[in-house]
């Protein structure tokens, strides 16, 4: 018998992996949905968010490393 895939709640079996497969898995807008979401959280929280210099982008390559 071929085992079921099960729900669980627990935070600590939440990979990055995960997450990124949900998010990507999410239609365009949808994505932007939660872009202007969290947008709007943030500037709610702190609005002088919007008052800071623009990013700059980083120079080369941009390497993410997750800690073993």
């Amino acid at each position: 018998m071929a085992r079921q895939g099960s729900v669980s709640h627990d935070r600590s079996k939440e990979t990055i992996e995960a997450k990124a497969r949900w998010f990507q898995s999410l239609p365009l807008q949808d994505r932007m949905d939660l872009l202007c979401a969290f947008t709007d959280l943030a500037l709610s929280l702190n609005p002088s968010l919007q008052e800071r210099p623009h990013a700059q982008p980083a120079s080369g390559r941009v390497q993410v490393i997750r800690a073993p």
